[in-house]
Parts: structure tokens; sequence; C-alpha cells
């Protein structure tokens, strides 16, 4: 299967990220750039990108889907920079730059975090006002999101990643701590495209199946790519148990590909249409960043 280019979709996804910002007096313009910063920093979109093809997959128009990959990249964002903060992973640089707080300080940080997760909400509300998505599907999608953004999902996974510090994480605590973490917030990624579309009940399960492997193989695989990094230290300074401390690096890249493929058999209640999602999840596997 030759690997797909999204070029188009995340063009839409930049697009639509930028212009739903929220519009803000002269006074309060440093929060917006604040915002703009991390939301710039060059990430690969993969979660509102899947909002897209999920929506595209259950035969819905992915332009109808934009505002709820909006909200998606929104809340990835904030919980990008509430990571690095001192009281959390304590990193200084994000995607190449320096991170939020070491740029802005800790609290305006913290504010922008908190300007992006809130924002999200509306960004939501937008696809119900302007007609793009029914107004009972849009509620589904406050409910997905707060639920796997918050503390039963990624909010609980950050939590368990902190309390594990220190490392001697068993085998059953990284993945239940990554299928919150990363997991959780792919799993709403997923299920927000299919309520863009208005798709049967049916097609929901196989997409959360396929939400679920593919969080634990993306994190797997971004473990490889750390250990792989002899620059990239972040987990080593914050004493955190890896699936290479805990299984190696042959069998973390088994698990991997075990968790990939997973992913692509769940896909399969798509048929034809699941081509595109399977082939994103195998180009995932094969990135060296």
């Amino acid at each position: 299967m030759a690997e797909p280019d999204f070029t188009a979709y995340i063009d839409r996804i930049e697009a639509e990220v930028e212009r739903d910002l929220p519009a803000l007096p002269p006074s309060l313009s440093h929060v917006g750039d604040m915002m703009r910063y991390s939301l710039a920093g060059g990430g690969k979109r993969i979660r509102p990108l899947l909002t897209l093809l999920f929506c595209e997959a259950a035969g819905g128009d992915p332009e109808n889907a934009l505002p709820f990959a909006a909200a998606v990249e929104y809340v990835h964002t904030y919980s990008l920079i509430h990571d690095d903060l001192p009281c959390m992973d304590n990193d200084d640089v994000r995607r190449g730059k320096p991170s939020s707080h070491v740029r802005f300080g800790e609290a305006n940080a913290l504010l922008a975090g908190d300007a992006l997760l809130t924002h999200a909400f509306a960004a939501v509300a937008k696809a119900a006002e302007t007609g793009k998505v029914p107004a009972e599907n849009a509620v589904a999608a406050v409910r997905e999101l707060s639920l796997l953004a918050g503390a039963p999902g990624m909010v609980g996974g950050q939590y368990l990643d902190l309390k594990n510090e220190g490392g001697g994480s068993d085998a059953d605590s990284l993945l239940e701590m990554d299928s919150l973490k990363t997991g959780a917030l792919i799993e709403a990624a997923c299920v927000l495209g299919l309520l863009a579309a208005g798709a049967p009940e049916p097609l929901f399960m196989p997409a959360r199946k396929f939400a679920r492997a593919l969080g634990l193989a993306f994190q797997i695989k971004d473990d490889l790519i750390e250990y792989e990094d002899e620059n990239d230290l972040s987990d080593e300074k914050n004493e955190k148990s890896t699936y290479i401390t805990g299984f190696g690096a042959a069998e973390a890249a088994r698990l991997a590909a075990d968790y990939t493929r997973q992913a692509v058999d769940a896909i399969s209640a798509f048929g034809e249409k699941g081509e595109t999602l399977a082939a994103l999840a195998a180009a995932l596997l094969d990135r060296k960043s």
C-alpha cells in the first residue's frame, strides 16, 4: 500500500485552527500570541487528521468535521504546554523551540494552556451553530471530549505518569498509563469524526478499538525513537519507566507492530473506506520522529 499524502487535510486543519481562535481586545492580544506560539509548533496534527479521516470513512464531508478537529488540536496543545511545565516534566524544548513556560513564564504558560482547553469546547459548539453537525451530535462530542481528555482519560494518564516517576512500573502499569495519556485523546479524535459524519452506531466500537491499539503503538514507537536519539534524555532525566526499560528494544518494536496490526484489523469494519486509516497506522509505525 502506497504511503498516502495528507498534505491537503493538514492544510485545512492549519487554516481552521488559526481561523477559529477567539477574537481578543488589544489588552488581551498577548494571550492570543501565547496560544498561537504553541499551536504553531510544527506538530504532525495526527489527532485532528484522524477526526477528518474518520468522518470521511463514515461517508461524511470532512469540511463538517473541521471544528471538531480544531477542538481536538486545542486540547492536545494544551496538554503539551502543561506537560512541559516545571511541576510536570520540566522540559525546556518542545518541537525544536523553547517551551511555552520558557518563552512566556510559568504562569502565562499555564494560562495559555487553560485558554486552549476551554476554547476547544467553543469550537465544538461552533459546529452546531453553523449547521455543520446536528446539535445533538455536538452535545455528544462535548461529552466524549470532556471525558476522554479529563480524569477518566488523558488527565488520569498524566497523573499515573507522574506517579510512576522513579521507574519500576510493570507492563500492566505502562499499558494502563498510555491507554489513558495517549490513547484516550486519540479515541476522542476518532469518535468526533464519526459524530461529525452522523455515522451509524455499529461503526463506533471498531473506531474505539482502532484508537486504543493505535495509541499504544504510537507511544511505544515514541519510546523507540527516543531510545535511538542520544540527544533526547527526557525520560531518563525524569526516571520514567518506558517500553525500552520494561521490555527491551526488540520486544518493544514487536509490540508496536502487533498493536498496529490490531488497529488495522479493527478498521476492516469500514471496508475500502478504511484503507486510508490503515495506511496512516502503517506510516506512524515506520516514522523516524
